[in-house]
């Protein structure tokens, strides 16, 4: 199979040969790995028992999903990623924000899952092999999966999509045979060892894990979405069924994967952390099972984070290919594992990294939807080229290819979601306000929003004024 040359340039209708159910493939085998499944570890880790567990993944997850599917609309009518398509709010530069918001994203999701999946393998060859549990073997284990992503992520959405398809059935049969293996201890109490709930009562800590394990799944996917979706043609499928398999897609590929990571928390009695426990809890005979889910699961998940990252380095700097850029953020990707496994308290290190990148993606998301919703999913593909090809001028071009009320608008959502986080090592000033309750993306989202449809609004009118009055003055100097 040839290496996609496509970066984020225009889609050809001809080349745009995907459908809905691809998209569902993608979606559920891209996030059936252990990167997404650690994610229901979380809650249980904060203190919380089985069905409050339960309750706040699933919550979160669907609250998430409603905002972030309807932004797989958008590239189904541009042919762009999202990050490029956000330039008809942004402007052609100013669309900058989500490129950089994208590439955060996917780098942090792309080193979480490299790392954890290493770790796992490692536990699991110490067992089945005795090999030694070393820097040298995280560093061999570590570079393996590294090299097998890039591989995948520069050879593109086709290879990509072919993998997706194979583990959403292949890793379906590995969760379920997981399910049996780990049932014999599993329990529905809260694990003492946490000492309680992580905030201290039960409704703080609950709306923590609704967000940090539920909500921070869907919204890892504000700029992903439209990687897939930009190769659905509309003439073909219709907005309604892409939408359908955008939800079906997101739901079942993340409550799947992380209520799995919740039993197997239970079970394994992995309070203060999950992959050694993961591995010292299961029988030997699922062993090489699990060690099948860590290695092709871990590639899956991440081979699509980096091909997304190429993307979006590809998009801030038209220059280079995107093979190249992509090889550059594996590099980067790759650093971030070992900073992560050296230096980071998994518990912490997740909790702060999806806190903080909700809080600034959501306002992007909410701007970009309502820029949807004015155009009614109208736009010039050519115009959102500009910046691409290193020229000026179309409709989205504003002031110098930045509208100043979306950036602004971004900005002072983002600084409000910041401002009202709560992470392990900081509380923002603004938590007095919500009762010591992290509600960062609602503030982040709605001031975002609310600021945006202000300035833009006012901007609106303005122009429609000095329209009328350029109309009146001309037809002034006509009867004289």
């Amino acid at each position: 199979m040839p290496i996609e040359q496509r970066g984020v340039d225009t889609i050809p209708d001809e080349e745009r040969t995907s459908g809905p159910r691809d998209l569902v493939s993608i979606l559920l085998g891209s996030n059936l790995c252990l990167g997404v499944i650690i994610f229901g570890w979380l809650p249980p880790s904060f203190g919380l028992g089985w069905w409050a567990s339960v309750s706040a993944i699933v919550a979160g997850t669907v609250i998430g999903t409603a905002l972030t599917a309807p932004l797989a609309l958008v590239s189904l009518r541009t042919a762009t990623n999202l990050s490029t398509s956000s330039g008809a709010q942004f402007g052609v530069r100013g669309r900058l924000v989500g490129s950089v918001v994208g590439l955060l994203l996917a780098l942090g999701y792309t080193a979480l899952t490299v790392w954890i999946g290493g770790d796992v393998m490692v536990g699991v060859l110490n067992r089945l092999f005795g090999l030694p549990v070393s820097g040298v073997s995280y560093a061999v284990v570590y570079g393996l999966l590294a090299a097998a992503t890039v591989a995948g992520a520069v050879y593109g959405y086709r290879v990509l999509l072919a993998m997706s398809r194979v583990l959403a059935i292949g890793m379906t049969a590995l969760l379920v045979v997981g399910v049996i293996a780990y049932a014999p201890h599993f329990t529905t109490s809260a694990l003492p060892e946490t000492g309680g709930y992580l905030l201290g009562s039960f409704w703080p800590t609950w709306l923590l894990a609704a967000v940090a394990a539920g909500l921070s799944g869907p919204i890892a996917f504000i700029t992903l979405l439209g990687d897939y979706t930009r190769y659905i043609s509309p003439a073909r499928h219709s907005s309604r069924t892409v939408l359908h398999a955008t939800w079906l897609g997101l739901i079942a590929g993340l409550l799947v994967p992380q209520l799995f990571g919740t039993f197997t928390a239970y079970a394994a009695r992995a309070a203060l952390d999950y992959a050694g426990p993961l591995v010292s809890a299961s029988p030997t005979w699922y062993l090489i099972p699990l060690l099948l889910a860590a290695s092709a699961g871990s590639v899956g998940n991440a081979g699509l984070m980096l091909y997304s990252m190429g993307l979006d380095l590809d998009a801030i700097l038209p220059r280079a290919s995107r093979a190249r850029a992509t090889y550059t953020v594996a590099v980067v990707a790759t650093v971030c594992v070992f900073v992560g496994h050296y230096a980071w308290n998994a518990q912490s290190a997740m909790t702060s990294f999806v806190l903080l990148l909700t809080a600034i993606g959501t306002p992007w998301a909410v701007i970009t939807l309502i820029g949807f919703a004015r155009c009614r999913g109208v736009y010039d593909p050519d115009a959102l080229q500009v910046f691409n090809r290193r020229s000026r001028g179309g409709i989205y071009w504003y002031r110098g290819g930045w509208n100043i009320q979306a950036v602004v608008s971004w900005t002072l959502g983002a600084c409000t979601g910041l401002l009202a986080v709560s992470l392990p090592s900081y509380e923002g000033p603004l938590l007095s306000l919500t009762g010591g309750v992290d509600c960062s993306f609602v503030l982040s989202g709605v001031v975002g929003g609310l600021v945006y449809l202000a300035l833009s609004t006012r901007t609106a009118q303005a122009s429609v004024s000095s329209e009328s009055s350029d109309t009146e003055h001309q037809r002034a100097s006509a009867a004289s």
